[in-house]
């Protein structure tokens, strides 16, 4: 029998962590820069150290209680588990909330790459829990970008400081993910304000007693405004009206008319919030008062920076839920004795479950995806740090390359570190789907995330609709100029790199020819331009985390072929995995892409 090897940690890894900011991205080298010059390795470990004791003591605990205790709608009220307020009260306690915003506003200009680094271990720990402080930052971070002196006063200090949470309301009922069909609107008052009639739905967050307020980011159409998405605009409404020296006021008429009970984050209230209803009649009226954001009728462009930047989070927590399944799983297969090896002795002892080559295989399968999706979630986070510190030819170029990339970002772990989920709850064989474990729950909670922030669907017309042809194709050439880049360094590294390097140029190749040919398709028949666009967004995702992987083993430097450095050879493993058994697929993707199959367009409906 095969001795055990305990896990420092079955939440996530901080060695992998410690390999990507330091060896890889070399996080430590943005402290040159102004905006990160009060920060150092030193103080980037110390956040990391303390949001892993954080999310291992205040959020991993609570994990399956919240998923056993759904959130109740008590009159208007909505009744969480209180252990889901502590978490968050400890989270703002640690300036956690403003990590990377401005010290103007409060927060502590920390690297947006030590920052999602962090909240990897939150995510991981307890990916319900921490989908409040995710939509608060994001809705701080669009009204820093794009509010006015007062609303930035007035609603995000305080979220920073923990006593405002926020929300992000866009979809609809009858509207879901086309935002041109919405019909709350926004009639404007003689003070400036508006009022605001409607029915929003699956908005998280929605309604809780957790915090003094809930600042709701609302689009609306102005009455008269021009049709479709032209027409909307953002507002800002309050749960309380917040009086002008910064106390509570009246309750504002938005009021939650039900719950959606949903498979996984179900610690995560979601709510139906309807406005102007008249339950509460804010200055003696209904109609719920909203304060424009910028100006009218450029609302969805605005939301887009929070939408954007929950799209990478999205992504990340996918990718952390996937991470936390595998150590999971990992853990259990090192210490469940199960059968013989082929071929050996009935009598000999039993083996450990990481003694049969299949197990390892859906072991390797899933630090493949896993730890590839952390790399790239992190790297992208670093674009977003070189958009905002670089220099103008880095911010132009950082910003060119995380456009084309922030959909294969969301989409990519959401489908793939799902998959992830899938093989831990196999390699525990019936224990996986007991709830005396937590891997099922980890799918469960996984599986909402190719839906939420744009489904996959929608992240795939987004690429290539837009993306990689935006500029007359500069986010593809930007993407393929990157790798081309790596694959030189691994021809000049030889050994294994090399090897990957010679697998992945090709399909890089025929990635540019199909998007090309598909191009031409456009400008002709644009429903069979993205009909497929799925297969393209998979193709796309396999090739850039295809090239992740390179990059990962160039980091490597010589550990690459020392196989006593386990941490390495793991590494050199995964990436070969990767290279020589996943990216393959992609062929026959792109066969089908420049092949013109007409299959699913020519199905009609009465044919199902």
């Amino acid at each position: 029998m095969t001795p055990s090897l305990p896990l420092p940690s079955t939440v996530m890894s901080r060695a992998d962590l410690d390999f990507l900011l330091h060896d890889w991205l070399r996080v430590s080298e943005l402290c040159g820069r102004e905006r990160y010059a009060d920060h150092s390795r030193e103080t980037i470990d110390a956040v990391v150290d303390l949001s892993a004791e954080l999310a291992e003591k205040y959020f991993a605990p609570h994990n399956r209680k919240a998923d056993l205790n759904e959130p109740r709608l008590v009159g208007e009220e909505v009744e969480l588990i209180p252990e889901i307020a502590e978490a968050l009260r400890r989270f703002a306690d640690a300036d956690l909330v403003g990590a990377a915003m401005d010290e103007r506003v409060g927060g502590m200009q920390l690297p947006y790459t030590a920052y999602l680094a962090c909240m990897a271990w939150f995510y991981a720990a307890n990916v319900a829990t921490a989908a409040y402080p995710l939509l608060t930052t994001g809705n701080a971070n669009l009204l820093i970008e794009h509010g006015s002196d007062e609303q930035i006063e007035r609603y995000v200090k305080p979220m920073v400081e923990g006593r405002f949470t926020g929300t992000m309301c866009l979809s609809e009922p009858q509207a879901g993910s086309n935002l041109a069909d919405i019909t709350t609107r926004a009639e404007p008052q003689d003070d400036g304000t508006y009022r605001l009639f409607g029915q929003k739905m699956w908005i998280s967050g929605g309604e809780h007693t957790m915090s003094e307020n809930i600042v709701h980011l609302v689009l609306a159409k102005v009455p008269g405004s021009p049709a479709g998405t032209r027409g909307i605009s953002l507002f800002v409404v309050p749960k309380y009206l917040v009086d002008e020296d910064g106390s509570i006021g009246e309750r504002n008429d938005i009021a939650i008319t039900g719950l959606n009970h949903k498979m996984g984050f179900r610690g995560t209230v979601n709510t139906m919030p309807t406005l102007g209803q008249g339950m509460h009649t804010p200055g003696g009226r209904p109609g719920a008062v909203g304060y424009l954001v910028g100006e009218e009728n450029t609302g969805l462009k605005k939301m887009f920076t929070m939408m954007n930047e929950a799209r990478l989070g999205v992504g990340l927590g996918a990718t952390a839920l996937g991470y936390t399944g595998y150590l999971k799983s990992l853990d259990y297969a090192r210490n469940r004795p199960q059968g013989r090896t082929v071929g050996a002795d009935p009598s000999s002892p039993q083996v450990m479950l990481t003694g049969h080559a299949d197990v390892r295989r859906m072991l390797l399968a899933q630090k493949s995806y896993v730890e590839g999706a952390l790399a790239l979630g992190l790297f992208c986070a670093r674009l977003v740090d070189d958009e905002k510190t670089g220099s103008p030819e880095e911010a132009a170029a950082a910003s060119t390359l995380l456009d084309v990339l922030t959909p294969i970002a969301k989409s990519w772990p959401s489908q793939w570190c799902l998959k992830a989920n899938e093989l831990a709850v196999q390699v525990l064989g019936g224990a996986g789907y007991t709830i005396d474990y937590d891997v099922e729950q980890h799918y469960r909670d996984n599986r909402l995330n190719p839906i939420h922030e744009g489904t996959h669907g929608i992240q795939a017309q987004d690429l290539l609709g837009r993306k990689v042809l935006a500029g007359g194709g500069a986010g593809l050439a930007a993407l393929s100029e990157r790798i081309a880049a790596t694959c030189d360094r691994a021809d000049a590294a030889g050994g294994p790199a090399e090897e990957f390097a010679a697998l992945l140029r090709p399909r890089v190749t025929r990635l540019i020819e199909v998007t090309t040919a598909l191009a031409g398709l456009g400008a002709t028949d644009p429903e069979a331009f993205l009909a497929d666009a799925t297969e393209y967004l998979e193709a796309a995702g396999h090739i850039v985390i295809a090239w992740i992987w390179l990059e990962q083993v160039l980091a490597l430097g010589g550990r690459i072929d020392d196989d006593a450095d386990g941490f390495a050879a793991g590494k050199r493993q995964a990436a070969a995995y990767f290279l020589r058994r996943e990216l393959p697929v992609v062929d026959a993707k792109f066969d089908l892409l420049a092949a013109g199959d007409r299959t699913t367009l020519d199905m009609r409906d009465d044919w199902f």
